[in-house]
């Protein structure tokens, strides 16, 4: 003899495959119930997912803290980083120059290629921003001795360079000092005027993010200084933290030790406009995407009020032998409810399929459209990024089976107070 209550054995026998119709709406309403899931598990990880990996590229690639001196260069930098040494959240600290500039290629019979990226020098004997660039060198090596240069793997493309290419680099003091030269000369003796720098390029590198690749080259900080004329200033310093996500905390502590004289912005500073933008998305998509759950209600609620008039016999005689309204609710109750855990349990198993094969059904809808669904141009990454977050899976799975639970209560409330001269009058 089972142990289940009556109630929720009923409803098992009732929702058991029938060839009637009400049967298709109950089917209906499950695979309604999965796909609602099923999209709200693949777009809500897929945002978590462009979030993280968002943030561990601009980790990657830039500093966690930046320290300024707000209009002027940065002098006597080695008693400032002593100073910000002292904070026990720093893991390290680093100088570093960086600014826009003029790249050209050189000319290959039908022209050189310019461009404008942003050239940063650093200090390779420190480890502070350039770990990143050590592990993602594709072709040459990390090599900036000398006039060396290492370019983003976006620009070299556009540019057409390779490892070996000589690049000639125009910083905004070097154009000035140029125009100042041609015009002291008239247009007659040119042989003041200094030329570009010339530079080799060693490494190609790719940091997974578009931006980075296309618009940045980097080069020692001894040529950083060259380039933009500063001596031995620096623009900036750039600290490590052992917890980057404790930059507001240890950005506040900097500020107070360094004094007004300085300022210190955190990479969630520079970055909070699209870190902002990706949350609020996030968010509006959650929203929008519960309605399919809304919208697979409907179906239960249709599914339950016909078959509460096609077993309206059947209650006049359940509540003949006793059986309380409660009782008769929770037979519909319970029948909603099943739909909701066959439906939840579907759509998340197909959630977690549909994300382990992202990519590959990517590349297949890539090639049968002839076009990219996915442009590293606007989204920056190459692949499609997905991060799986427990507790965003139980409120999709947890808030699914309560709207499920929902959508049953009316025709279930209905059932309970049929009477039974009512329900047996035309029988």
């Amino acid at each position: 003899m089972s142990r289940l209550p009556f109630e929720l054995l009923l409803a098992l026998r009732y929702l058991r495959p029938k060839r009637t119709f009400v049967s298709i709406i109950t089917l209906i309403s499950v695979i309604g119930v999965m796909l609602g899931v099923a999209v709200l598990i693949i777009v809500i990880s897929v945002m978590s997912g462009f979030d993280k990996l968002l943030r561990d590229k601009l980790l990657g690639f830039n500093a966690h803290l930046r320290v300024v001196q707000p209009g002027a260069l940065l002098a006597e930098r080695d008693t400032v980083m002593a100073r910000i040494m002292a904070n026990p959240r720093v893991k390290g600290v680093a100088p570093f120059v960086q600014g826009k500039v003029m790249l050209e290629t050189q000319s290959d019979g039908n022209g050189s290629l310019v461009d404008a990226p942003v050239v940063r020098g650093v200090d390779t004997g420190r480890g502070e921003g350039v770990a990143d660039l050590r592990t993602n060198i594709i072709s040459g090596e990390f090599n900036l001795r000398g006039n060396g240069l290492l370019v983003g793997r976006e620009l070299a493309n556009n540019l057409g360079l390779r490892v070996g290419d000589h690049v000639e680099i125009t910083s905004p003091a070097l154009a000035k000092k140029m125009r100042e030269a041609m015009r002291r000369s008239e247009g007659k003796d040119l042989t003041e005027v200094r030329k570009p720098d010339e530079y080799t390029v060693k490494g190609v590198f790719d940091v997974g993010y578009y931006e980075f690749n296309a618009n940045f080259v980097v080069t020692s900080l001894a040529n950083g200084q060259d380039l933009f004329e500063l001596g031995d200033d620096v623009h900036a310093l750039q600290i490590m933290l052992h917890n980057p996500y404790e930059a507001d905390v240890a950005s506040h502590e900097l500020q107070q030790t360094l004094g007004p004289q300085f300022l210190v912005r955190s990479w969630l500073d520079d970055n909070s406009g699209i870190l902002n933008a990706l949350l609020v998305e996030k968010n509006v998509m959650f929203y929008l995407l519960f309605f399919i759950m809304i919208v697979a209600a409907f179906g239960i609620t249709s599914a339950q009020i016909t078959f509460v008039v096609q077993k309206t016999r059947e209650i006049g005689v359940l509540k003949a032998l006793g059986s309380t309204n409660g009782q008769v609710r929770w037979l519909f109750l319970s029948q909603s409810l099943i739909v909701g855990v066959l439906g939840v349990i579907a759509g998340f198993g197909l959630g977690l399929l549909a994300l382990h094969y992202r990519n590959q059904f990517l590349d297949v809808m890539n090639k049968l459209f002839g076009f990219e669904l996915f442009p590293r141009t606007i989204y920056a990454f190459d692949r499609l990024p997905a991060l799986i977050v427990p507790g965003d899976i139980a409120i999709i799975c947890g808030g699914s089976l309560f709207i499920c639970l929902l959508a049953g209560l009316l025709p279930a409330w209905n059932a309970g107070r049929l009477q039974p001269v009512e329900a047996l009058r035309n029988e």
